[in-house]
């Protein structure tokens, strides 16, 4: 780790996904002082922030008031300006959400009337017979609701744009540089970071800490709580959903726009849809199987029981909107892992956590962020800002 100069201010975000990395970016353009980016791994956005849908979300699916709808609608807006400005591949491709039953159309029907009379986000009804004139194969037997401003993104290219972008204000980037301890002191935090490589641990001292870091927020969080014996009841417990995806090698059904189900309530997603990436390949995915160790990210294979087992529900799944797709080829890709904050029990709605920890000056905690954290991630750097510095935050 490098060395800092105590007289400074300094601010430590840890965890270096693409959320991450849009906090210290925002961050680094405000502060006086330094900015340090942490990151456990040898490289930036190796978990979630790369093992994703990449999809640009249009904030049809949370409740008006919830801070899910409020960042990723705004998130949206800032996410397209940042990519047209720097060169960031993406694409408005649109989507479809597609009923088969009387009851999904009902749903729809009710995710259409809040994008119109709260949200301002634009929805349009698609009869199911325009669906079956203009999908391209799909099917929509009760209708579907298009979403024009949905897109693709490069995550890959973002964040290296991000990270470009935080180094020029004047940030570092530290990496294989897990945290191994965080506890208040003397007004500020003394974090312990271990050198990866060597196993040597140094302490930095810092006037700042943002807890950014994913599928391992809540070991950060509780190493806090423990260190300041605060009550064990503000412990955190994270829930982890894993999602395989499956790509497709053949020509036909070729379809140009993303497609995703009506979502089911306790799911722990989306369903398993269809997506484009910038070359118009199709992928599908992800579905949900719930793990208890985060760091399980291998893929399927095919020629396991419990992966071929798999790839037969994703097909059932793909089969009620894309009858036509081929089967044999389709094969598993790769996996992502989503952090929640509630079990499969819990089949109400989550929001995201975005605060400063009561009790604890110069703590902003992000926790349970997943989809639509890509699409969110610059407008959740902007929300951390106000929190630090109140309003009037820098623009993207």
């Amino acid at each position: 780790m490098p060395g800092f100069n105590d007289d400074i201010p300094l601010i430590l975000v840890i965890g270096g996904g693409v959320v991450g990395i849009a906090v210290a970016r925002q961050l680094a353009r405000r502060s006086s002082g330094s900015t340090v980016l942490i990151e456990r791994h040898t490289a930036l956005g190796t978990e979630t922030s790369s093992r994703n849908s990449e999809v640009i979300h249009a904030g049809l699916y949370y409740g008006a008031d919830s801070l899910k709808a409020r960042l990723c609608v705004r998130g949206k807006h800032l996410l397209y300006d940042l990519c047209a400005r720097h060169g960031v591949g993406h694409r408005r491709t649109g989507k479809w959400i597609v009923a088969q039953t009387a009851a999904q159309r009902a749903a729809l029907e009710r995710f259409h009337a809040v994008c119109r009379d709260t949200l301002d986000v634009p929805t349009r009804w698609v009869s199911a017979a325009e669906v079956a004139r203009d999908g391209e194969g799909v099917v929509a037997a009760a209708g579907a609701l298009e979403s024009p401003t949905t897109g693709i993104v490069d995550s890959h290219g973002l964040m290296t744009c991000l990270a470009g972008l935080f180094e020029q204000d004047g940030g570092i980037v530290a990496l294989n540089s897990p945290v191994v301890g965080v506890r208040p002191e003397d007004g500020g935090w003394a974090v312990d970071v271990q050198d990866a490589a060597t196993g040597e641990t140094s302490t930095i001292t810092a006037d700042t800490i943002v807890n950014a870091a994913g599928l391992g927020a809540a070991y950060i969080h509780n190493m806090i709580i423990g260190a300041a014996d605060a009550s064990p009841e503000r412990q955190l417990t994270l829930h982890y959903a894993k999602g395989s995806y499956f790509s497709y090698a053949a020509s036909r059904p070729r379809v140009s726009r993303l497609i995703y189900p009506v979502p089911e309530p306790g799911l722990g997603g989306l369903g398993t849809h269809l997506t484009l990436d910038l070359a118009g390949r199709m992928r599908f995915g992800p579905d949900v199987e719930w793990v208890s160790d985060p760091t399980d990210l291998a893929a399927l294979s095919a020629s396991t029981p419990r992966g071929a087992a798999r790839l037969r529900e994703a097909v059932a799944e793909i089969r009620k909107y894309l009858p036509g797709v081929d089967p044999t080829a389709l094969a598993p890709d790769y996996a992502g892992m989503r952090p929640k904050l509630k079990g499969p029990e819990h089949a109400g709605f989550v929001d995201f956590v975005v605060r400063e920890e009561e009790g604890f000056r110069g703590w902003v905690n992000l926790l349970g962020i997943e989809s639509p954290g890509l699409t969110s991630a610059v407008a959740i750097a902007e929300r951390v800002e106000e929190l630090l510095y109140g309003n009037n935050a820098c623009e993207a």
